[in-house]
């Protein structure tokens, strides 16, 4: 009897502990997030890869924007630094093969985010400073410019994209 008591004693424990695990919910944590100081280093294998790249840049602007934290765009400090292939991509010459990430950055541009260009690797891809648009800067050299800006109290942030191999419902 008093084993038989020890065992649906145990159970019990062990069902009421099992319960408040399944019990608890996921929340929402308002972490409270301030003014952003943040430099992007763009430095993709791919051209196209730029595209997704820039939904990080959304994915930092949006929440900050919206409520509750309501901050305006101009009290976001954001550089990008872009100096791999996606170079090809901040080109007019290349603006119908690009123009949804072009346009996007302009978006961006119009919001206050800066865009520069390496002078080492415009240089490398034979553009000139003319060959850019008009919200393009370039400056001396993207590994410099990382570092200046880190100095700063900028926080680095450089976007890994991958290539999507299956869909949300294939994983889920």
């Amino acid at each position: 009897m008093r084993c038989r008591l020890v065992v649906i004693s145990a159970v019990m424990v062990f069902a009421s502990l099992t319960g408040r695990a399944d019990d608890k919910v996921s929340q929402v944590v308002q972490t409270p997030y301030s003014e952003q100081k943040v430099v992007y280093d763009f430095y993709f294998d791919d051209p196209g890869k730029i595209g997704n790249a820039l939904y990080w840049i959304r994915s930092l602007m949006n929440p900050l924007m919206d409520e509750p934290y309501n901050i305006a765009p101009e009290f976001l400090d954001i550089i990008v630094v872009i100096h791999g292939t996606e170079i090809v991509t901040v080109a007019r010459k290349n603006y119908e093969k690009y123009e949804d990430a072009v346009e996007r950055m302009r978006y961006y541009s119009s919001l206050g985010v800066k865009f520069r260009v390496c002078g080492i690797a415009a240089h490398d891809f034979g553009y000139k400073t003319d060959d850019f648009y008009e919200f393009i800067e370039v400056v001396p050299s993207a590994i410099t410019e990382l570092a200046h800006w880190q100095l700063q109290g900028y926080a680095l942030i450089s976007p890994t994209v991958m290539e999507k191999r299956f869909t949300i419902e294939e994983i889920r």
